[in-house]
Formats: structure tokens, C-alpha cells, sequence
């Protein structure tokens, strides 16, 4: 039952104090601007380990969505299944459930949600209001509730149980540490059956001229300087990484899916309800794919290119020339390399999208931002399909020196697979 290949960029709503659009009345048609809204706010509040963050767009936004559906009943829940009374509030349901989330996984931020639910509530009738919270206040319950123990806590163990070794092709530590998420693989997904159901496919021996190609690419690519990257692919890998250099917290690759997937659904003038199931199995499938990638990393073992580089004279493989102390232009992970974070997280996002909106084709620009406030512009890139953001996404991380080409082919094959299981199973079309 599979679809054709049918694989989006930035806007600021939130209360007037915090810089963003006042939520309109409500009105007989449930408007939208209720997800786009936590969403922004989500963004400008969440931190700390991009595995954390993942967990936390997909915990609001299946809050909110199973809220949306109990009432508006389009689709059917992803998770939550709670009764709804007639002429509740959808709108209300979404901003309480997101609200109820947030002040968990984010405390800090309370005062801010708080600010946040009262504007948006303050503009719906009583009555549709307080039947609106109740039903978003038990979505948020039952998401809490799932997740409380999903394995999230014990996920980063330290002291890290995974030992390095000297052995060939085999990864140890680089300037970052011991290895980090050594566990996600035991955390509960989303949406997949296990994080291993769609196993990214085994990294080519080191003897092979596979690995060999692969191997000569980065370090002719990837390298700090004298690299043959162009002007253009070297601000694609500092973007990404929204790391130290000259792009340090700018939109984080989150922020810049979340954000395409606004421009888009607004474009096509997408309802609360279709809104709210969008981010959802976006989120989802964004989590899945990067858990999927990460633990694939602990199992297959592989050194990281600067180590692969540097340590080439014990590989076997002719085609292979050391070089000792190769430097490459980003900071390398604290973890194996095979397969690519970074690729899975985009395939995640690029592939749910084009499901959802039913073709890859589609004409938005990905804008990545400051982290100030105000927000100013530091790129703006305009693109033709949502696979090929992703794909800008995937070969970056050549481009910065931190994973092989076949890693990406990897993470490209098997996180599609991730979005395209959690379209066909979850949040479905009710059949009345």
C-alpha cells in the first residue's frame, strides 16, 4: 500500500507581549493559528539535546491533534482517546493541551504558556471554552502519561556503558567525549514498532573501493581548509549545524521543518484540524527517524571520518591515504557515525510532508533566522520539492567532514520507510 513519492520554511505567532499575532475570536470555522502558534512558542522555549527536543515536538503536537480530533472527529486519534461533548471548543482544546505538555517538559517557560492559554482563551464564549479545556487538558493527561516512562530518563547513562576500541574501523572518542544517547534505542517510539524496524543498511567493509570512494570524498570535501567545497555548500554545513562559527544559534533544523510546514499549510489554507494532524505526524516522524538513525550508530560501531582519516594506514585499503590530524570543518558528534542524524531528521520531515500534502513538488523557501529578538535573517533559499531541502541537509554533513556518503544513502532509504509506516498507520481519515 505504498503512495508515490509524495514528499516547506518560518512565522511568528504568539501573544502581542511576546512579539507574535493576536489570536482572533472564535468564529463558527476553527482557524489554524492555534497550532502555528504553540509551535512558535515551542520553539522559542525548547533546548538542550536535539533527541530531547525531538520528544518534545512530538509530545505537544499528538497532544493537540488528539484534542483537535476528539472533537472535530475528521480522523481518528493518534494516541488519546477522549470524549468530547457537543460544542466544545476545538481551538480551546489545542492551546490547553499544548499549554499542559509544555509546563511539564519545559517549567521554565510556565509563565510564558500561561500568558500564552489565557490571550487565546479569553476569546471564546464560555461555555465552548470550559468544555474546550477539559477535553485538552485529558489529551495532555494520557500524552503524560504514555511517555512518563517511555526510557527517555535512562537514554544518556553516565557514566556511558559504550566502550571505544582501538581496533580498525571501529569508533573511539574524538574532541567532544565519551559517546552520548548511547540508549535511545531502548526508548519507546513514536509511531514504529521498535526503533530498529527499518535498520539502516550495514556500512561497506573498509577494504572495499565503496568505502574507499566514500572515504576520499570527505576528506577532499570536508576538510577545515583547502577543502573543494564551494562557497555555497560551506554555509549549507555551518547552517545545519547551527553550531560554533559564523551561524552559532541560528534556526536549528526543527525550527526550519516546523516552519515549512506553516508557510505551506497556510498557503493551501489548511483548517485547524488538517493543521494540527500535520504537525503531529511531521513530529512524530521527525522523532522516529533520528531514534532509528541513533541507534543504528551503537550497533554498527563506525568510526568517524576525522578518525577514518587519520588513522588510515591500519584500514587495509590501498585507495586510502593517511593523514595524520585531519581537521574537519565541523565539530565531530560525540557517537558512531553510521548511519546520519542529521539525514534522517530531514527525510523524516521532507517525506511525512510531501505524504500529507500528496506530492514533493511544492514551491516555498526555507529561511533560517538569529537567534535574537527580534529574529533577523541570515539565509533565505528558495526550493522546488521538500526532498530537495533535505537532501541539502543529508550532504552537509559531507560537506563538514563528520559522515560518508554511503551513510547518507543509508539514512535516506531507511527513513523514508519510518515517515511512510507512520502516514499508513496513524491519525487515519474516520470512515462515517
Amino acid at each position: 500500500m505504498r503512495k508515490s513519492n509524495r514528499l516547506l520554511a518560518a512565522a511568528t505567532i504568539t501573544v502581542a507581549s511576546l512579539g507574535v499575532l493576536a489570536p482572533r475570536a472564535d468564529a463558527n470555522h476553527q482557524n489554524a493559528e492555534v497550532i502555528i502558534e504553540w509551535n512558535q512558542l515551542l520553539q522559542q522555549n525548547v533546548s538542550g539535546p536535539p533527541f530531547a527536543q525531538a520528544r518534545t515536538y512530538a509530545m505537544m503536537h499528538i497532544a493537540m491533534a488528539d484534542a483537535v480530533v476528539s472533537i472535530e472527529d475528521e480522523y481518528r486519534p493518534y494516541r488519546a482517546r477522549v470524549w468530547a461533548p457537543r460544542g466544545a471548543s476545538a481551538e480551546a482544546a489545542a492551546a490547553q493541551a499544548a499549554h499542559d505538555v509544555l509546563v511539564v517538559l519545559i517549567p521554565a517557560g510556565m509563565t510564558t504558556f500561561d500568558t500564552a492559554l489565557g490571550a487565546r482563551l479569553a476569546n471564546i464564549s464560555p461555555g465552548r471554552r470550559a468544555s474546550g479545556v477539559s477535553v485538552g487538558k485529558r489529551a495532555a493527561a494520557e500524552i503524560l502519561a504514555w511517555r512518563q516512562n517511555d526510557g527517555f530518563a535512562a537514554a544518556n547513562p553516565q557514566p556511558p556503558p559504550f566502550l571505544p576500541s582501538t581496533l580498525p574501523g571501529i569508533w573511539r572518542p574524538t574532541a567532544l567525549g565519551p559517546a552520548q544517547f548511547s540508549r535511545l534505542g531502548d526508548v519507546e517510539p513514536f509511531g514504529l514498532l521498535t526503533p530498529t524496524q527499518y535498520l539502516p543498511s550495514p556500512h561497506p567493509q573498509l577494504e572495499s573501493a565503496e568505502y574507499a570512494e566514500a572515504f576520499n570524498e570527505v576528506k577532499s570535501k570536508g576538510r577545515a581548509t583547502g577543502s573543494t567545497r564551494t562557497l555555497e555548500e560551506t554555509r549549507f554545513a555551518q547552517l545545519f549545524a547551527a553550531a560554533p562559527g559564523p551561524y552559532l544559534n541560528v534556526t536549528t533544523p526543527f525550527r526550519l521543518w516546523s516552519n515549512v510546514a506553516r508557510d505551506v499549510s497556510q498557503g493551501r489554507g489548511y483548517s485547524l484540524t488538517r493543521t494540527a494532524r500535520l504537525y503531529a505526524l511531521m513530529s512524530a516522524s521527525i522523532h522516529d527517524s533520528l531514534q532509528t538513525s541513533h541507534t543504528s550508530k551503537f550497533i554498527y560501531r563506525l568510526w568517524r571520518p576525522e578518525t577514518a582519516i587519520d588513522q588510515a594506514g591500519v584500514d587495509d585499503n590501498p585507495a586510502t591515504i593517511a593523514e595524520a590530524g585531519w581537521p574537519p570543518l565541523l565539530v565531530t558528534p560525540p557517537y558512531p557515525s553510521h548511519a546520519s542524524n542529521m539525514t534522517c531528521l530531514g527525510v523524516g520531515g521532507a517525506r511525512m510532508l510531501a505524504n500529507v500534502f500528496r506530492g514533493d513538488a511544492q514551491a516555498f523557501t526555507a529561511t533560517w533566522y538569529t537567534g535574537t529578538n527580534p529574529p533577523a535573517v541570515v539565509h533565505a533559499q528558495p526550493y522546488t520539492s521538500f526532498s530537495a531541502l533535505a537532501r541539502d541537509e543529508a550532504l552537509s554533513r559531507i560537506w563538514g567532514g563528520i559522515h560518508f556518503r554511503f551513510e547518507i544513502d543509508a539514512s535516506e532509504v531507511s527513513c523514508t520507510q519510518v515517515a511512510d509506516y507512520i502516514y499508513d498507520n496513524y491519525m487515519r481519515p474516520r470512515r462515517h
